[in-house]
């Protein structure tokens, strides 16, 4: 058997997220930091690779009992979920990039762009010198919807699998209580996950076990 679940929701940015994108070709005068934009819209968008990057650094502080230097060196249902280079693991479960979704209603909330500037100092201690710097944030309040892919097949029992959503659960909450992003000790990156839930998109997967995995996320 071979299957495809869907877990979907909404990331929703509590406090101003900075995910780096290129400033080479800056003007002079312009943004030091800007954020990573979709180069089709122009707007913010969150790289899956920082969401499961994230995800998995937390969950190794998680669960591995020693310290890891890789993360082929992760504990084993971290590397089995993951996967892992090392051991030739391919991962069950799929991320992909995420775009801002409700432009308009920041807009209607008197808001002219998804994004704003923050301008900060950092001050030499020695010689006591600014040095200012202008720092890109997706402003608060921005939503990014998210699907994630988890693989099922006949490789992996149900428990396996239940386990799996369990983990990626403890994960989202992790995050919740972290930040995504740069700058999360100066109050950046902060979101929250809204309305997760899971289907089957492919293949037949018992109602009774996805139930489950729904429960494990809503819980």
């Amino acid at each position: 058997m071979f299957a495809k679940i869907e877990i979907s929701g909404t990331i929703e940015i509590v406090t101003g997220l900075h995910i780096g994108g290129s400033s080479a070709f800056s003007a002079i005068g312009a943004v030091d930091s800007p954020v990573i934009m979709d180069t089709r819209t122009n707007q913010p968008m969150i790289p899956g690779s920082s969401l499961k990057g994230k995800m998995r650094a937390l969950l190794a502080k998680q669960y591995n009992t020693v310290l890891a230097k890789t993360a082929d060196e992760d504990a084993e249902c971290l590397t089995g979920l993951f996967g892992s280079a090392k051991t030739k693991k391919e991962s069950r479960i799929l991320f992909t990039d995420m775009f801002l979704d409700n432009l308009e209603e920041l807009k209607r909330a008197g808001l002219t762009s998804a994004t704003e500037v923050k301008f900060e100092n950092s001050i030499s201690r020695t010689t006591a010198v600014a040095n200012p710097r202008q720092i890109e944030r997706v402003v608060r309040g921005a939503q990014f919807p998210m699907q994630l892919i988890y693989e099922f097949s006949d490789e992996i029992d149900s428990d396996t699998m239940l386990q799996d959503f369990r983990i990626l659960k403890e994960g989202f909450k992790l995050l919740e209580y972290d930040y995504l992003g740069g700058s999360g000790s100066r109050g950046y990156g902060r979101v929250k996950f809204l309305d997760l839930d899971a289907e089957p998109v492919i293949g037949d997967v018992n109602d009774t076990l996805i139930e489950q995995c729904r429960t494990i996320l809503e819980g």
